[in-house]
């Protein structure tokens, strides 16, 4: 895991780029806490499964998308991934920690690498690359540059659960990040999605974050 450090910084669209959903633009402080490197991936959700007998049995499914114990687990719910975080220890990230966590400390950036979208494949997996891309689907976990606090495929690759219900109507939890099936404009760091928790999808995995004791 990766110390993301305290701090504050404005939440949001600050380049009118995406929804209304977006904004408004406003202050967060947030303490320190830790956060994965990396996506969950198979081999540690698989590891989840067997010591715990949890209910789990779309495994060819994963693998068509995600064939290795290194890339990330995918075709899990809400739930799936809060029941691998609380026997791990851990929790899911708010909403607020992913995105402080995903600019990498390059607040008010379009992108977490910066503004320049053009280097945009050197740090995350996502559609639309014209035939640069090797990967077929889903790449392996940090298999591209890691932002500025050291953290791989914020970005890009699948899109990430957060704790945090979509709105007050509770339509839904917050995913952040985009996914391989995206194209750019997806991987801004104030993008926001969400969907049913109950949704499992060939671009949807998580990653955990610890409270600093």
């Amino acid at each position: 895991m990766v110390l993301i450090p305290a701090g504050s910084f404005e939440m949001g669209d600050h380049f009118n780029e995406g929804l209304a959903r977006e904004r408004p633009v406003h202050m967060v402080k947030l303490d320190a806490f830790y956060m994965d490197k990396d996506e969950v991936t198979v081999r540690q959700f698989r590891k989840f499964v067997r010591e715990t007998g949890y209910e789990y049995d779309r495994w060819d499914d994963v693998a068509k998308y995600s064939p290795t114990d290194k890339h990330p687990m995918i075709l899990v719910s809400w739930f799936d991934a809060t029941a691998y975080c609380e026997w791990a220890g851990k929790r899911l990230p708010t909403e607020k920690e992913r995105e402080f966590a995903d600019w990498g400390g390059l607040f008010n950036k379009e992108f977490p690498w910066g503004d320049d979208e053009s280097i945009a494949r050197e740090y995350a997996n996502f559609s639309g690359t014209e035939g640069t891309d090797q990967w077929q689907y889903i790449a392996p976990v940090g298999s591209l540059k890691p932002n500025g606090y050291g953290l791989y495929d914020m970005s890009g690759n699948v899109w990430e659960w957060c704790q945090d219900w979509y709105d007050n109507s509770r339509i839904g939890r917050v995913l952040r990040g985009g996914s391989w099936l995206n194209l750019a404009n997806c991987l801004r760091a104030a993008g926001r999605n969400y969907n049913d928790p109950t949704g499992t999808y060939n671009d949807y995995g998580f990653r955990c974050v610890v409270d600093v004791p």
